[in-house]
This record gives structure tokens, C-alpha cells and sequence, in this order.
């Protein structure tokens, strides 16, 4: 039996590198997947339905998404929230707005995700997986913003999950280092990829998160970092 036989579960981000692989990991393992993202959705596939132009920023418009999935499909039982952002900056020549940027595409999507789902999650006694970063518990130079808003989604996790621990809905995040994608490779050319994670075993471990298997874990922070 596939992990996540018979469940449906909402894949935000979904036009990028990380969300369209769990995506088809997600289909592999027996899900059915509504995928949303501001960008045109161009993947196609049985048991999968996208919806393009969601700005998971506006509470408004994400609460209307989620309540249409629910009224089409009856229920939900799993949310990866996947949308979010990067900038590299210091603070000393970056821009104030970059704080409030990446605040907004990380934390406030994810949260307003979470609200729009929970209703739901409860009725089926669900599960929430957020995407963390390890950088967000050591930071470097020029990841301040990014950093500061990623450990923002760490509490949001945490917080939640006691929050749901009545209802039976685990909230966990995944702490990736450097994801072996295209633009990563680009950016940092030099780099050994060897030791990055791809975005199949993150998906891997994101479903598994997703999964019954999974029905002890509650409020983790799991690295999920390779060799680097």
C-alpha cells in the first residue's frame, strides 16, 4: 500500500523546482494533489488539479481557494507548504524591504495556508508539513532576512502543533540546507553538488511526514541537510 493512499493533499508553491517533484511523488504514492501557486501551473497529470493566481499573501483569497477544494473534494488530509522565497543581502547594503519581503512570502503564506486548511485538517485529522531552512538555526552573512523569516516559519510550526495536538493535527518542518536545483547550481557553479539534497528525497521525506507512519511525530524541526 502507497503511503498516501486515498489522501488529498494541497502543494503549495507548485509551480517550482520543489513543488512539482512532490508533486509527482506525492501522485506516486497514491494521493490525489491540488497544486497552487501565483504562476501559471503548466503540470498535468490524472489525480492532480492546479490553481494558478492564488496569492497566498491576501488571507482573503486563500481562505476562498481552500474552501473550494474542500467543497470539491470533501476533505483534506494533507497541506506541504512549499511557497516561499530567497534573498542574499547584507544588512549593511541591503534594503529595509527585504525584511518585510521575505516575511511576507515565507511566514504570511504559510500562515495564512495553515488558517485557510485547519477546519478541514481537523475533520480528517491531518497533517502540515512547513518548509523550514537550517540556516535559520546557524545563519551566515547576507542570509539575515531570509534566516530571520524561516526561523519565523519554526515557531509558526511549533506553535501550531501544540495548538492542534487536541484535534489530532500534526505540524511539522523540514530544516533542507541547499537543494540540488538548476538555479542553485547556477548560482553557486563551484560548488560540490555531490553533498546537496534533491528535491526527490525531500519529497520523499515531506510525504512521509504526510503519511500515518508518520502519526507520533508533532511539532519537529528535522534537518534534512545531506553532507554539506
Amino acid at each position: 500500500m502507497a503511503l498516501l493512499d486515498g489522501k488529498v493533499i494541497v502543494v503549495t508553491g507548485a509551480k517550482g523546482n520543489l513543488g512539482a517533484t512532490m508533486i509527482s511523488v506525492a501522485l506516486g504514492e497514491g494521493a490525489t494533489v491540488i497544486g497552487l501557486d501565483y504562476a501559471q501551473i503548466d503540470f498535468q497529470a490524472d489525480n492532480f488539479e492546479g490553481f494558478s493566481g492564488v496569492d497566498l499573501t491576501n488571507a482573503d483569497a486563500t481562505h476562498a481557494v481552500f474552501a473550494q477544494i474542500s467543497e470539491k473534494y470533501g476533505r483534506i488530509d494533507g497541506l506541504a507548504n512549499i511557497a516561499g522565497g530567497f534573498c542574499w543581502e547584507t544588512l549593511a547594503d541591503g534594503e529595509p524591504s527585504s525584511w518585510d519581503k521575505m516575511f511576507r512570502i515565507n511566514v504570511v503564506t504559510a500562515s495564512n495556508a495553515c488558517r485557510a486548511a485547519l477546519a478541514a485538517l481537523i475533520k480528517s485529522a491531518g497533517k502540515i508539513v512547513n518548509i523550514g531552512a537550517a540556516g535559520a538555526t546557524k545563519s551566515g552573512a547576507g542570509f539575515g532576512p531570509y534566516a530571520a523569516s524561516k526561523a519565523g516559519v519554526a515557531k509558526l510550526t511549533e506553535s501550531l502543533a501544540e495548538e492542534c495536538k487536541s484535534h489530532n493535527v500534526c505540524v511539522n518542518a523540514v530544516l533542507p540546507s541547499v537543494i540540488d536545483t538548476p538555479l542553485n547550481r547556477s548560482d553557486m557553479p563551484d560548488a560540490d553538488f555531490s553533498g546537496w539534497v534533491s528535491p526527490q528525497q525531500l519529497s520523499d521525506v515531506l510525504c512521509f511526514l504526510l503519511s500515518a507512519k508518520a502519526d507520533p511525530i508533532t511539532g519537529a524541526l528535522i534537518p534534512v541537510t545531506g553532507r554539506v
